[in-house]
């Protein structure tokens, strides 16, 4: 048995939606086969961009996307990505299988996708290879609205009006594939080339700077030192990883351990988020510069026969469990996380979408953020939980994960994630300072803990109603099954 309280006459901020945002790379075949297919493609698509992904995209209302990396971004040129596709230079992609890249999804690619599927863009620049001036003259080409040479270089290339641009990161992973740098150097370039990222017209520029890797805590204090409220958003990459990363483990053939560890290693993203935000908190009190988790999920070994640098890995019911625990992390640290990209969104690592050809399925991590769509822009609701723990030999972790919000109509949603892969569990929910009368819910579960959806069966692990709630004299009672994700909705 467990027991929550949910204090429903307490905000604690605002859930911003972009927490559920997404990450799309010039890697493998996310962009490629993945988003974009060519305007003179058979498969159906809109200037380029294939409407099948385009109205799943929607469904789930992302909220931002990141592009065009990740390690691409610091070897990108972005000049290279525009004007008559004929005349777009091609390039070896060298972090990603040594394919050659065409360049024919560029910046005016990427703002129509965004405005296809309603999205706001977040670009990363290139620090690695790039220069100061290159990245100025692209902020200029987008967000421009006067006479210029990079205003007048867009509209000859076709776009009269500006875009919007808010988000921009000045550099990706410059610790590593970014330029292998240490903290106060790049402290010092971010100062450098942040100068140079100017606000154009009514545009204001979120300029997000390159934070640590996982549990680097000194990147954190130095950036926080040296650099402070020059940047509005500092990033965090933390992948969830089962074996070690020269055998990270299968996607779908694994056992209880297995399941266990993902479990307990993708956990490890609250003791981060925590850390880093205390860290954090000694600069800056008013909590001005946003925690962007702006890569996070599970990181396998690549699909049986595929291209070793596509990172090509299937999804399944484990995956769904890992997208709902670190949603419900991100709730609950809605006052200092601003920002989450899960990585990435189509064909690559923990997809919510994967294509074959003109063939599209919808994933397990898809169907949880179908689900945890209705805590964007909520306020959150803070919850007590208690309960009991997941054990497998002798290692133990929390059984559930929760987090609660109530949306501007005043519904309340409160999302359940049972960790164990063979217990189900009862929860005592306790619904302080309000009276609900009506409650429903949706379930996401299956009978084997490496369910997954194949192009043969497309709907192999799908939501369904949940029955297993219900309401007595205003308290709640939740009777979930073993490894399962349930979203309620209380009125």
């Amino acid at each position: 048995m467990a027991r929550l309280i949910v204090n429903t006459d307490i905000r604690k901020g605002k859930i911003n939606k972009n927490i559920y945002g997404h990450f799309s790379e010039h890697l493998g075949r996310c962009i490629y086969e993945g988003i974009w297919v060519g305007k003179d493609s058979p498969i159906p698509n809109t200037d380029g961009i294939r409407n099948d992904v385009v109205k799943a995209l929607r469904e789930i209302k992302i909220p931002v996307l990141r592009w065009p990396g990740g390690c691409f971004a610091d070897e990108y040129h972005w000049m290279d990505g525009i004007g008559p596709y004929e005349q777009r230079p091609k390039m070896i992609n060298t972090h990603w299988g040594g394919v050659v890249e065409n360049n024919h999804f560029g910046t005016h690619e990427f703002f129509r996708l965004c405005e296809l599927i309603g999205a706001e863009p977040y670009i990363c620049g290139n620090v690695g290879s790039g220069t100061v001036r290159e990245m100025q003259q692209w902020i200029e080409y987008i967000t421009f609205d006067g006479e210029s040479p990079m205003s007048s270089l867009r509209k000859a290339n076709g776009r009269e009006e500006p875009w919007k641009l808010t988000y921009f990161g000045v550099g990706n992973e410059n610790w590593g594939c970014g330029g292998n740098m240490r903290a106060e150097y790049y402290a010092d370039e971010y100062r450098r080339y942040a100068t140079y990222i100017r606000n154009f017209g009514g545009n204001n520029v979120y300029k997000i700077a390159c934070g640590p890797n996982s549990d680097d805590y000194h990147w954190t204090e130095v950036m926080m030192r040296e650099v402070g409220t020059r940047m509005q958003g500092l990033s965090l990459h933390y992948y969830t990883v089962p074996g070690d990363w020269n055998n990270k483990g299968s996607s779908t053939e694994f056992d209880e351990m297995e399941w266990f560890t993902t479990m307990k290693k993708t956990l490890y993203m609250e003791e981060l988020v925590t850390r880093h935000s205390t860290i954090m908190d000694r600069y800056d009190p008013d909590k001005k510069v946003g925690l962007i988790v702006d890569e996070w999920g599970t990181w396998y070994d690549v699909e049986p026969g595929t291209n070793p640098g596509f990172l090509y890995q299937q999804n399944t019911l484990r995956d769904a469990l890992v997208a709902g625990v670190n949603l419900n992390i991100f709730n609950n640290h809605c006052d200092r996380v601003k920002m989450a990209n899960i990585a990435q969104t189509v064909n690559v690592l923990q997809a919510v979408i994967l294509t074959e050809g003109e063939k599209m399925l919808l994933t397990p991590t898809y169907h949880v953020f179908n689900m945890y769509k209705v805590h964007q822009d909520a306020e959150l609701l803070p919850v007590s939980l208690e309960c009991g723990e997941y054990c497998v030999g002798k290692e133990t972790i929390p059984q559930v994960s929760a987090s609660a919000s109530v949306d501007a109509g005043g519904k309340i949603h409160i999302s359940l994630c049972n960790l164990s892969h063979e217990d189900g569990v009862d929860i005592d929910c306790l619904l302080r300072g309000s009276t609900v009368s009506t409650v429903s819910g949706t379930l996401l579960t299956a009978s084997a803990m490496n369910a997954h959806n194949t192009f043969e069966k497309p709907e192999n692990v799908k939501p369904e109603a949940f029955d297993g709630a219900s309401i007595k004299d205003g308290n709640l009672r939740v009777s979930m099954p073993p490894m399962s994700v349930v979203v309620l909705t209380l009125d």
